[in-house]
């Protein structure tokens, strides 16, 4: 039986589900037999992923940075379907800039988006899957919420925020029989990062990055098997902790590494 075969008739509401990781991971289970709903800013692309998708997907237009519309976008999903059984809760932005120069409202858009935008999304969601008693919600984070890396100090600290509102949850719906699932992923080959929300180009010249598709299969495999965090790529996060051990050290070799990148990066015109 395939992986995918668990899901089909299950209903599943993507959000930032008009590009990369969002869009993928909503394919996915459209392709799996799933009832899916997509949610975003941009129409448009929502309606050429249905298309894409072969399968009456619901599109729903919607900015999660405002709770009515995020209330509006789940109770269209429960009223067309009765119930959600999944919420992949994806949407997300990144402004980059070094620290000493980011202006407030950079870090208060990425701010609204990345924090304020999935506690919206968490909390429409337990409103109808608490009297039920059930179902998952993934948090789409990074791997950016566990370490502070330059020039995306401010995205680093919205996911960190993410990182601790999901471990807060989990405590709290302990025995709900609602599951909140962690996704870590490293750097992934997105519009997002390929350009940034500026427009001004590829943020990390050189630096690898892996396809959408991984990410989509971890959180297939953290719904199909429970898993409260999954690292993308898979024991990511150990780099990390044992970074954590020896800041100074990390510190030094990731300042070395910036500049190898800048210097082996692409020069400018």
């Amino acid at each position: 039986m395939s992986w995918l075969e668990p899901f089909r008739d299950s209903v599943v509401l993507v959000t930032g589900a008009s590009s990369g990781i969002g869009r993928a991971t909503a394919l996915a289970f459209a392709h799996a037999g799933a009832n899916v709903a997509v949610a975003a800013r941009r129409k448009e692309l929502l309606e050429e992923l249905a298309a894409e998708a072969a399968r009456d997907v619901l599109v729903l237009p919607t900015d999660v940075t405002r709770r009515d519309g995020v209330a509006g976008c789940i109770d269209a999903v429960h009223e067309r379907f009765g119930r959600i059984d999944v919420v992949v809760n994806n949407a997300g932005v990144l402004i980059p800039g070094r620290l000493d120069q980011i202006a407030a409202s950079d870090l208060d858009a990425m701010l609204r988006v990345n924090l304020f935008g999935q506690l919206f999304v968490m909390q429409e969601a337990l409103r109808v899957m608490g009297p039920r008693g059930d179902g998952v919600i993934v948090n789409v984070a990074s791997l950016a919420g566990r370490r502070g890396v330059p020039p995306l100090g401010g995205y680093c600290a919205t996911k960190f925020a993410v990182v601790g509102l999901t471990e807060a949850l989990r405590v709290e719906l302990h025995g709900s029989g609602i599951t909140v699932s962690l996704i870590m992923p490293g750097v992934v080959d997105t519009p997002m990062i390929r350009k940034g929300a500026s427009g001004q180009g590829e943020l990390a010249p050189g630096l690898l990055t892996m396809p959408p598709q991984w990410v989509t299969w971890a959180v297939i495999a953290a719904i199909a098997m429970g898993s409260l965090e999954v690292d993308v790529p898979p024991g990511a996060a150990i780099a990390e902790k044992v970074a954590a051990l020896f800041p100074g050290l990390t510190d030094a070799a990731m300042a070395w590494g910036t500049e190898m990148l800048k210097w082996f990066g692409p020069k400018p015109a």
